[in-house]
């Protein structure tokens, strides 16, 4: 079977900013790599996840795949369409929600589907069809003539997602869909992912929520400065996750001082530091919380805050990458 998406050496990067002025005769700062020599394949009818810090290559990686970003060497075949030589038929065959919600806010509910699919040179009656069997399927069929100023958040995002599949795509993009939700509406979001991705539709969404990237997607990618790190099943991924119990103390001073100190607490698997922040893997759970408050009060460390994460994908995240998602 044909991949859905392919890249295969994919990088992008950037002149700095006081690239092209004029300046003294010193030497040119480096390029801003934001993607190094991506190698990804996604599968027809996967839903896809990607996840990565701020600057971790992510959203360069969305932008190349939906033709607003030109890599600078590499190739990436979407649909079976080269986005650097065809980008005009990749966009034909992707359809994208952006993380904000973008509608036309001249137009009513419908009439924003209708134009969308007209846009991609789908009849208007035909367009009209598709626009109202997918406000039904959305549970937007009430709201079909309102404006949509007067959508709640997550029926503007639900609104997006109709949106793309006006003009039928063969893959669809989403970027942080659920961002800004409402529990209850983050809950009726996934269910309409899941409905979509039952039929199999290919799905590629970024997000900033490790439960959801857990809960939806077939398989995950983790990225970090424009480095893919890890590809794997959620469940395989989080049984990669280091040293049982991430446990993490925020302290007034620098933290390489209590190293030594908590390596040597039974339990502890795992020791890293990064400026004031402790994290410290235990196969003991938190039980091991209250040596290391002795180790800090022992170096004369106060303890600002404590975080606490069992084992999943969040710890792997923590441990590859060294910062959180969110």
């Amino acid at each position: 079977m044909i991949p859905a998406i392919q890249t295969t050496a994919l990088r992008k990067t950037y002149k700095p900013p006081s690239a092209g002025r004029k300046a003294p005769a010193i030497a040119a700062p480096p390029e801003i790599v934001a993607l190094d020599g991506l190698d990804l394949q996604i599968n027809q009818g996967e839903l896809f996840g990607l996840l990565g810090p701020n600057g971790a290559g992510k959203t360069t990686t969305i932008g190349i795949l939906t033709t607003r970003v030109r890599p600078t060497s590499g190739t990436a075949v979407v649909a079976g369409a080269n986005v650097s030589s065809d980008p005009t038929e990749v966009r034909r065959r992707i359809g994208v929600m952006p993380q904000r919600p973008n509608p036309d806010r001249g137009l009513n509910v419908v009439e924003n589907l209708i134009y969308h699919a007209t846009y991609f040179g789908v009849p208007r009656g035909e367009a009209r069809r598709r626009a109202l069997a997918l406000l039904d399927r959305l549970g937007l069929a009430d709201k079909r003539d309102a404006k949509v100023d007067t959508l709640s958040g997550g029926q503007q995002q639900r609104l997006m997602i109709a949106r793309a599949l006006s003009h039928e795509p063969e893959i669809l993009f989403l970027d942080e869909p659920s961002v800004g939700l409402d529990p209850q509406a983050r809950l009726d979001l996934w269910e309409v992912l899941r409905s979509m991705h039952s039929e199999g539709r290919t799905i590629i969404m970024t997000t900033h929520y490790m439960e959801e990237a857990d809960q939806l997607c077939d398989r995950i990618a983790i990225m970090d400065r424009g480095k893919l790190l890890a590809l794997d099943t959620p469940g395989v991924l989080k049984s990669r996750a280091p040293g049982g119990t991430l446990i993490e103390l925020m302290l007034d001073r620098p933290a390489d001082d209590l190293a030594e100190g908590v390596r040597a607490i039974g339990g502890v698997s795992r020791v890293e530091t990064r400026g004031t922040t402790l994290r410290v893997f235990s196969e003991e759970g938190g039980r091991v919380i209250s040596a290391l408050i002795e180790i800090a009060d022992a170096h004369r460390a106060a303890v600002r805050d404590i975080h606490i994460a069992e084992p999943s994908l969040e710890t792997l995240f923590v441990s590859m990458t060294g910062r959180k998602l969110g």
